[in-house]
């Protein structure tokens, strides 16, 4: 065998290995392990980063990575279990002021389109409701595959005024910034 002819055979063969990867790898997540799984917060006090997380969350989730048009995914979030650094601002974060939880309990996030933005990135824009009000949103997702599991993580700065988060004496952003960072990790678990 020539070398040419060599040459030409490992490459057909590795065009070939790599062409049924996907395919091979290709799942459908369907379910979420939320002990494996996370959303946390970050914003600026008086120009001091700040960060939090919380602690109960629904995610519902339709998503094949070959297949990104067709994913749906939703999530609520309880409000109510908010973890901001210490009991006394966990206690006036969920008051009326903020997020109003006896009026406002959950958000609600709820996908509209997913589409592939390269290799395991995708483009996902949806509708973020927050006491009340709601508003288009878009942020990209990042796929990385865990054997037949999948971690999806992503973020997406929002601006508190747009959902009246912090009123009356909170309502300006000298003490409490505007924008909050929202981040998430979900370890997405394949279908039955």
């Amino acid at each position: 065998m020539t070398e040419f002819n060599i040459l030409y055979r490992s490459l057909s063969l590795i065009t070939t290995l790599v062409c049924a990867l996907p395919a091979a790898h290709a799942v459908e997540y369907k379910t979420v392990a939320l002990d494996k799984s996370k959303v946390t917060f970050n914003y600026k006090q008086m120009g001091v980063a700040m960060d939090g997380q919380f602690k109960k969350f629904s995610p519902q989730l339709s998503f094949d990575p070959a297949k990104a048009a067709n994913a749906k995914a939703s999530i609520e979030i309880e409000l109510a279990s908010v973890d901001a650094g210490s009991a006394e601002a966990d206690d006036e974060v969920v008051g009326k002021s903020w997020f109003n939880v006896k009026s406002f309990p959950k958000a609600l996030f709820v996908s509209t389109q997913v589409k592939a933005a390269g290799v395991n990135l995708f483009e996902v824009t949806g509708k973020l409701t927050i006491k009340g009000q709601t508003r288009d949103v878009t942020f990209v997702l990042k796929h990385t595959p865990q054997g037949s599991n999948g971690l999806l993580s992503g973020g997406l700065t929002i601006k508190r005024g747009d959902f009246t988060i912090g009123e009356g004496p909170w309502a300006k952003f000298d003490v409490v910034a505007n924008d909050i960072q929202i981040n998430f990790q979900l370890t997405a678990q394949p279908g039955k």
